[in-house]
């Protein structure tokens, strides 16, 4: 979910306006947005969007909050390809201005000058900023890599980093993902030799699921099913938007033709390569209505399922759900465990060493990763030589200069969920309901009162969720009974009778099954 601000002689710009994806703490969601409270409060010195590429936690979240802003957008052709294709998703192509930066291209922003500087990552256009500013230059990386040869898009030369360095940095914001490693990511081609050979010794049909986004590694997988002659299937549609993207904007250039499903399926099964979405674990992605059969490409005994991508932290439990449903079908299964099948788009401890070598920055800002990551960076950065290191949190206001660095002040952050076509707060009203009722469940209770508050016939007890099983007609007898109790103490004021009858069936609930549930109560006077 990035989203960084840069301010300088009281103007301000945005660097990524990114989103990440829901998980079992927030029940019914599938998007979570950045709150941006701060540069909302002052948008009226909001300059503009400067996107480095186009993974969703960089762009994800401008359909729903750019528009707000106000303010134009600024991308290479390719990330600027996929926004535009989001924002006619939302209706939003006229009124959200984008301008086509080109690769390499430089632009003024205000008291803000940018130099895009192309840097290997797992997508085409991955890029760092060049920021000049009144008081130094930054060097913000986005997310990189070192590859020398990476398949698909340009590459900045060591030479060419070096002569940045020689101007001087003030300050660079830099990768932490892999500060862990202890090697570099390793090269897109030496990943094509390892896809080969698996693909290669595979004699029934073989299915690839990767990121969609990694145009690079799409471009890998139409050249290994050249190398193992096999005819190649595209499932997903966020894979067929990348392609098409890609296309339009110069890459895949020399992509193979692809097959449809039905043709796919007719073939015999050692001349077809599929590549999927869904290697995370994605329930409504095409891995997932494969492996549960409810897709028109199918897998049967003897074939194999290649995981060209890493397992992102917090989706062990959805990948092993399709894997185990693979297993029991005896299909092949292979990671980057057992084959080198995937590299990392984020640059190992190698590669933040000459880094560091090539910029010379005064100050290092570690970002991305989690906090233990961006302290290691820190850690690594001033062993390398680096003079200061600023370990931020969410929301921290770091001066770098003059009389940097320092830290300032820390401005409210936070999560906005994204809930149907409804932007909430994802700690609010709404989102703390749910949770309560995924937990414990759901009582609803309707009396029915004559005019002297007297119950009119029996209490109406409806259940959602309460663990009572074989036991419900009794408990839903003994709800009833507590809900007429209740009213029959007689309360005379309606909030104070409704609380009685809430408390009463609750603590009924609690009694039978150890949980608290939700109790709804509803008055009907007749």
């Amino acid at each position: 979910m990035n989203v960084n601000l840069y301010g300088t002689q009281g103007k301000w710009v945005m660097v990524d306006l990114g989103l990440t994806f829901g998980d079992p703490s927030y029940p019914g969601i599938d998007l979570i947005l950045p709150d941006l409270d701060f540069i909302e409060r002052n948008r009226k010195d909001l300059l503009g969007i400067v996107l480095t590429h186009g993974h969703e936690d960089h762009i994800g979240a401008i359909p729903y909050l750019a528009a707000d802003l106000g303010v134009p957008l600024y991308a290479t052709p390719f990330t600027a390809g996929l926004i535009r294709g989001k924002l006619e998703e939302e209706g939003l192509g006229n009124k959200v201005k984008l301008h086509v930066i080109k690769n390499e291209g430089s632009f003024q922003l205000g008291p803000f000058g940018f130099t895009y500087v192309p840097l290997a990552h797992s997508i085409p256009e991955g890029n760092a900023l060049l920021i000049e500013t009144p008081y130094g230059r930054i060097m913000h990386t986005g997310d990189w890599k070192i590859d020398e040869d990476p398949q698909l898009g340009a590459f900045s030369t060591a030479a060419e980093l070096e002569a940045i360095g020689d101007k001087g940095i003030l300050a660079l914001v830099c990768d932490s993902t892999n500060v862990f490693n202890d090697k570099a990511s390793g090269s897109e081609a030496a990943v094509r030799e390892g896809l080969d050979a698996v693909i290669g010794a595979a004699t029934g049909r073989v299915l690839v699921t990767t990121f969609a986004s990694n145009a690079a590694r799409v471009q890998t997988l139409g050249e290994v099913a050249r190398d193992t002659n096999r005819q190649l299937c595209v499932a997903g549609r966020s894979l067929d938007k990348i392609i098409k993207v890609a296309k339009a904007t110069g890459y895949l250039k020399n992509f193979p033709e692809t097959i449809g499903f039905d043709e796919a399926m007719r073939l015999p099964p050692r001349d077809v390569m599929i590549i999927a979405t869904g290697g995370q674990g994605e329930s409504r992605a095409a891995l997932a209505r494969v492996a549960f059969g409810s897709h028109q490409i199918k897998l049967s005994e003897g074939d194999t399922v290649v995981f060209s991508s890493k397992q992102i932290p917090g989706n062990e439990m959805a990948i092993g759900r399709i894997q185990n449903v693979l297993a029991g079908k005896n299909i092949n299964m292979i990671t980057d465990r057992q084959a080198h099948v995937h590299v990392s788009g984020h640059p190992g401890r190698p590669e933040l060493a000459l880094m560091y070598k090539w910029i010379r920055p005064e100050i290092l800002l570690p970002v991305h990763g989690e906090m233990r990551h961006m302290a290691e960076q820190a850690r690594f950065g001033m062993e390398e030589g680096i003079e200061n290191a600023v370990i931020q949190q969410n929301g921290t206001v770091i001066r770098l200069a003059p009389n940097g660095p320092a830290l300032v002040g820390h401005e409210r952050v936070g999560r906005l969920i994204l809930d149907g076509d409804v932007i909430l707060p994802a700690d609010g009203t709404t989102m703390n309901e749910r949770r309560k009722v995924s937990l414990n469940g759901l009582i609803a209770v309707t009396v029915a009162l004559d005019k002297a508050g007297k119950l009119r016939g029996e209490p109406a007890v409806t259940i959602q969720g309460i663990p009572v099983e074989e036991d419900r007609d009794d408990f839903l007898a003994e709800s009833r009974d507590a809900a007429a109790k209740a009213v029959a103490e007689g309360a005379r004021d309606e909030a104070r009778l409704r609380e009685t009858i809430r408390l009463a069936v609750r603590r009924r609930a609690t009694q039978w099954t150890g949980k608290k549930p939700v109790v709804d109560v509803s008055i009907i006077r007749v």
